[in-house]
């Protein structure tokens, strides 16, 4: 097939050159009347039927389809004639073609008289708008690829971005991603688009009414925006935001980064964001910061206060110390154990709360049936139950992955102690300074004390002391500017002194 290149070359021969037609064809290669037409016009012109192509098998059903199609037309939308529906009726009708002959014609039919979607440019007000959405990226965490999950702000006078990362999302997740973004941009927008989201709406009722879920209307509350939320399937009514998830994605998060843990890579989408202002977009004559500059002021204030973003919930305590909490079983400290606690779930971490005073912190697992169980809330019973130690889960895992030092440090005490039981109850005493002191300090202290043969806890604490409070050193004194004092304690030592002392004479 001939090329715009094909075309250009002859013409220029035959036109500038003054070649003549059939040595134009002899020389590239082409017939007579290929070059006759290529100086007729600039162009090739695609191929076009000259008359439609018989269909012989369909071809006496394309009327009974297109009365179908108008038909489609006037039905509700979700009732709607399909292809496999046409189908159907034309197979009743006596047609023995294929079907997908009948999808292929419809689907050409549909695209011919669908109208193109037009939409209306959108300008925004200072301090007004802002957009909401989430979105789902790749990241490489802890070695692995994991998806994570994105909430996008936008402000939709500046385009100023907030975007942050999260395992899941739940409600907690949605409102901790507000506060920051409030945060970020220095202020509270008047009104917040969304979609329909569970973590906001709870009904979808007639028009744009809703009946919002109330921590959401509690956190709306506190903050004092107005929300409006899309029509359903209708994401095109915030498609700002909707396209700065795709754009944070590609443009924040390629290559993959490599991190290891959400704060490491949340640290690094916050960058990315507040680089972004210097991006001036399309259409606009200022950066998104300068513009930001400008409508920051326009904003709600921050209250002095953020808002707690967290679901709370009773919960009871189980026979093994733990509460159970989406199937996954989080440990309190034993001497802490209460019945009846308060679970507070936040996006990264669990709080488990007793007469309303925190008694545990853990890393919130979004995994399914897992234990998780810190070793040091069950130290107080294994004091009690010595024999328990060899078989206690939280031990059990702690010991897997602790120093070499500790193992070293319980031979030590089973050689000293009179008894397995008192070994064991002498070593907890030391692991408990775990629940007051960092993890790398213990390690050095119980690692001096197994070398100056300290092992005991009054030893190892004696260590840890020295640690926190080293013996300070002494600078020598610069006698310089005092040589008759510089022999001071270099000269000889003179038994006839100390004479002179028990003889009372003076010296």
């Amino acid at each position: 097939m001939l090329t715009v290149h094909d075309y250009e070359r002859m013409r220029r021969a035959y036109y500038v050159e003054k070649k003549s037609i059939r040595q134009i064809g002899r020389e590239y290669g082409h017939g007579y009347w290929t070059v006759r037409k290529a100086l007729e016009q600039s162009e090739p012109q695609p191929y076009q039927l000259s008359q439609a192509k018989d269909a012989p098998v369909l071809g006496a059903y394309k009327a009974q389809i297109e009365a179908l199609l108008v038909e489609s037309e006037r039905l509700p939308r979700k009732q709607r004639y399909t292809s496999g529906k046409i189908y159907q009726a034309l197979r009743q009708a006596g047609y023995q073609g294929a079907e997908s002959t009948v999808r292929a014609y419809v689907s050409q039919r549909r695209k011919a008289v669908r109208r193109p979607a037009i939409y209306l440019p959108l300008v925004f007000d200072p301090g007004v708008d802002a957009q909401v959405d989430w979105g789902e990226a790749t990241v490489i965490m802890h070695g692995e690829q994991v998806v994570v999950q994105l909430f996008v702000m936008r402000l939709c006078y500046s385009r100023k971005l907030f975007v942050m990362a999260f395992p899941a999302q739940r409600q907690e997740a949605f409102l901790l991603g507000h506060v920051l973004g409030f945060k970020h941009f220095g202020g509270v927008p008047h009104r917040i688009s969304y979609d329909n989201l569970k973590v906001a709406v709870h009904q979808i009722l007639d028009g744009r009414n809703r009946i919002e879920q109330s921590g959401f209307v509690r956190f709306r509350s506190y903050y004092l925006f107005d929300s409006r939320f899309c029509t359903p399937s209708q994401g095109h009514e915030k498609g700002g935001v909707e396209s700065d998830v795709g754009y944070s994605r590609r443009n924040f998060l390629v290559p993959l980064p490599v991190v290891a843990n959400f704060d490491e890579l949340n640290a690094l989408l916050l960058a990315a964001c507040s680089a972004d202002d210097v991006r001036v977009v399309d259409r606009m004559e200022q950066a998104i910061g300068v513009r930001w500059q400008a409508e920051q002021p326009l904003l709600h204030p921050l209250p002095a206060h953020p808002f707690v973003c967290c679901v709370s919930r009773e919960v009871t305590l189980s026979g093994y110390g733990v509460v159970t909490f989406e199937t996954n079983r989080y440990s309190i400290p034993a001497d802490k154990a209460r019945k009846h606690l308060t679970l507070r779930t936040y996006p990264f971490t669990i709080e488990l709360l007793a007469d309303n005073q925190v008694i545990a912190t853990h890393t919130r697992c979004y995994g399914r049936h897992q234990d998780i169980l810190d070793p040091l809330h069950y130290l107080a019973l294994v004091v009690q139950r010595p024999g328990a130690f060899e078989h206690a889960q939280p031990l059990r895992e702690w010991r897997a992955q602790w120093p070499p030092a500790y193992e070293t440090l319980l031979e030590t005490l089973r050689q000293q102690q009179p008894s397995e039981s008192a070994a064991i109850r002498t070593f907890v005493r030391i692991l408990e300074l775990h629940q007051d002191y960092a993890a790398t300090l213990v390690q050095t202290a119980i690692e001096q004390a197994l070398q100056e043969k300290l092992t005991t806890p009054a030893g190892v604490r004696f260590c840890l002391d020295r640690l926190l409070d080293p013996t300070p050193t002494v600078a020598p004194l610069d006698l310089t500017a005092q040589p008759a004092l510089a022999a001071i304690g270099q000269q000889a030592l003179s038994s006839a002194r100390y004479d002179q002392f028990l003889t009372g004479a003076s010296i």
